[in-house]
């Protein structure tokens, strides 16, 4: 079995029931989602690719703050992708928001969606789930077309909040295979250097989520 094989065979397993109350069960933790879309601001017409997109929450929110955009998302795990697909048919929104399954480190969006780059590409909450996280966010920098930008939101280091929640949240967080990403700034700050880009990234929420922002040139 493939690495890509064994990873989506990981994700479908976790998330074979867990679909089913995944948006109930989150809202509730996975601060940062909303302030990441308000920041998204894609040009009119533009394009917004979310990565990691799971049941199509955030995409079908993005669509509706931006009426104008096109939305497309990836996501490995084919257990995902019927929840998302469902969510989709439910808001209808299937002439505006595009679903396939890839993985986030090696995708070619061109070949999949036929969309050589795009205006808005975005992760929320998932490097953290992903083992290859940085070649992820890579990955997500190359499918951004020039001027756009990139954005994250993921859980921070808690070094706001007493020290037993934030141990408690990672112990937590652990039975569901997710690592926060201690060092996602300095990643991205290597990316937006690599590219000659300009970075933007602060801890929200005491630390509780990081958000960062890649604009290219």
């Amino acid at each position: 079995m493939s690495i890509v094989s064994a990873n989506a065979s990981a994700m479908d397993g976790i998330y074979r029931h867990q679909r089913h109350i995944y948006d109930l069960t989150r809202r509730y933790y996975l601060l940062g989602r909303n302030d990441l879309i308000a920041a998204l601001q894609p040009p009119p017409g533009g394009t917004v690719l979310e990565i990691g997109c799971g049941t199509a929450r955030n995409l079908t929110l993005t669509a509706r703050r931006y009426p104008d955009a096109q939305l497309f998302g990836l996501d490995i795990s084919a257990e995902m992708l019927k929840s998302a697909e469902a969510m989709v048919s439910k808001t209808g929104m299937g002439d505006r928001i595009r679903l396939a399954q890839g993985d986030a480190t090696s995708f070619k969006a061109d070949e999949i969606f036929g969309v050589p780059g795009f205006d808005r590409v975005f992760l929320s909450y998932s490097l953290s789930m992903i083992p290859g996280w940085q070649a992820a966010l890579e990955q997500a920098l190359h499918a951004v077309a020039p001027g756009g930008e990139l954005h994250v939101v993921d859980f921070g280091q808690q070094s706001a909040l007493p020290k037993w929640f934030g141990k408690a949240l990672k112990t937590w967080l652990a039975r569901f295979h997710v690592t926060p990403r201690q060092n996602l700034e300095a990643a991205m700050a290597a990316l937006a250097g690599t590219h000659q880009a300009h970075l933007t990234f602060s801890p929200v929420y005491r630390d509780y989520a990081r958000i960062g922002m890649i604009r290219l040139s």
